[in-house]
C-alpha cells in the first residue's frame, strides 16, 4: 500500500471525525424548549473590501434571493454605472496617454460632452458605450485600474453591454453580486438557520462611515473582517497616497485590539483571491510590503498577508480564523459559511458551558 492509500484513509478519518464533531453541535443546540438561541455577528472591512458582497449571498443561501424591488433598484445602477465606468476609462486613456483609433475620438468627444452635462444612463449613451468599449485603448487603462480609481467588477459589466441595455433587461442574482453600491449607515439582515437567530450587521467601509462602528461593538458574539487580498497595488478613494491593503491592515490592528474584542472569536476572510491570483503573477505584493521577498508566487504572497494580519492581533484571549474567499462565488462562499457556523456555534456551546 503506497502513500496514497495512507492519505485516503486519513482523510476519510478527518470526515468522519469532522462529522460527529457537527452532529454534537447540531444535537446541543437543539432547544430544550421553544426558546431560540441568537448570534450577532458584526461584518467589518474597508471600502470595497467585499462586504456587501458577503451579505448579498447569505441573502441569496438564507432568505430566497432578492426581491423585485431589488432588481429594479440593481438595473438603474448597473446602466449608469455603465456610463460612469466609460467616463472614467475614457480619462484614465488620455492620462495614461492610450491614443484612441481615429474613427472613435469623434465618439468620444460627443460621449463626454452628453455625460458632462449628466451621468444619467439612455440608450443614445449605451450607444456610444458599446462603440467606445471595443477600443483596446479603453481596455488597457482597465488593466492599469491600480493607477485610478475604478471598481474590479467593471469589466464584467462592460462585457455584458448588449445584454444590459436591452429593453427587458434584468439583472441575473451574479449580476447583483457583481455590482457595487457603496453601504452607507447601518444594514442588518436577520435569518434562522439550525434552530438559532443569525443577526447580522454590516456598516460602511468608508472612512466618513467608521465612527459608527463604535455602536455595534456591544453584544456582539463574533467579528467577521473582510480583507480584499487584490488591493496591495491601489490606493484610497479618499487618499491616493495610502495604500488600500496598508489601511486595513492598520483597521485591523485597531479594531482585534479593542477592549470591545477582549473575548471575542474573528473570522478573516481575505476576499477577491481569484483577482489576487491573477494580478501576483505580474505585480509584486513588495510595493505594499517592503520586507516580503516571496517573488511573484501565489502561495507565497497570500500566506505572507495571512500572517500579517494574524501578527497584528496582540490580543490572545479569543482565537482567529482566516479563510481565503471569493465573495462573488456562491459556491465558496456557501462552504466559508458552514465553516463559520461551526466557530460560531462552538462560541454559543462554549458560552452556555456545553464546551
Amino acid at each position: 500500500m503506497g502513500p496514497n492509500y495512507s492519505t485516503k484513509k486519513k482523510k476519510v478519518k478527518d470526515i468522519k471525525k469532522q462529522k460527529k464533531r457537527n452532529d454534537k453541535i447540531d444535537k446541543e443546540l437543539k432547544p430544550k424548549n421553544s426558546e431560540k438561541k441568537g448570534l450577532t455577528i458584526l461584518l467589518l472591512g474597508t471600502g470595497e473590501s467585499g462586504k456587501s458582497t458577503v451579505i448579498k449571498q447569505m441573502m441569496i443561501l438564507h432568505k430566497g434571493g432578492f426581491k423585485n424591488s431589488d432588481f429594479v433598484t440593481y438595473q438603474k445602477t448597473i446602466r449608469s454605472n455603465l456610463i460612469l465606468h466609460t467616463k472614467t476609462l475614457l480619462e484614465a486613456s488620455s492620462k495614461l496617454d492610450y491614443q484612441l483609433e481615429t474613427n472613435n475620438k469623434e465618439i468620444a468627444k460627443e460621449f463626454l460632452s452628453l455625460t458632462n452635462i449628466s451621468l444619467a444612463y439612455n440608450e443614445e449613451k449605451a450607444d456610444l458605450v458599446k462603440t467606445l468599449w471595443q477600443d483596446k485603448s479603453l481596455k488597457l487603462a482597465f488593466e492599469s485600474r491600480s493607477k485610478f480609481q475604478i471598481p474590479d467588477t467593471a469589466k464584467f459589466f462592460l462585457n455584458k453591454i448588449e445584454e444590459i441595455v436591452e429593453k427587458d433587461y434584468v439583472p441575473t442574482d451574479q449580476d447583483i453580486l457583481f455590482c457595487r453600491i457603496p453601504t452607507t449607515g447601518v444594514n442588518h439582515l436577520t435569518f434562522e438557520q439550525d434552530n438559532t437567530i443569525w443577526k447580522i450587521i454590516d456598516v460602511g467601509g468608508q472612512r466618513s462611515e467608521r465612527r459608527k462602528w463604535i455602536h455595534q461593538f456591544e453584544n456582539v458574539d463574533l467579528l467577521i473582517y473582510i480583507v480584499a487580498l487584490s488591493e496591495y497595488d491601489q490606493k484610497l478613494f479618499e487618499n491616493l497616497n495610502i495604500n488600500r491593503l496598508a489601511e486595513s491592515l492598520e483597521l485591523f490592528t485597531r479594531i482585534s485590539n479593542d477592549i470591545y474584542f477582549e473575548n471575542k472569536n474573528c473570522i478573516i476572510f481575505f476576499n477577491k483571491i481569484d483577482l489576487f491570483e491573477e494580478k501576483i503573477k505580474k505585480s509584486d505584493i513588495n510595493q505594499c510590503f517592503p520586507d516580503y521577498n516571496g517573488g511573484l508566487d501565489f502561495e507565497n504572497g497570500k500566506e505572507f498577508i495571512r500572517q500579517k494580519f494574524i501578527d497584528k492581533a496582540e490580543n490572545m484571549k479569543r482565537n482567529i480564523f482566516t479563510h481565503f474567499t471569493c465573495a462573488t462565488n456562491t459556491k465558496n462562499i456557501e462552504r466559508v459559511i458552514d465553516a463559520v457556523k461551526i466557530t460560531a456555534m462552538e462560541y454559543i456551546l462554549k458560552e452556555d458551558g456545553f464546551l
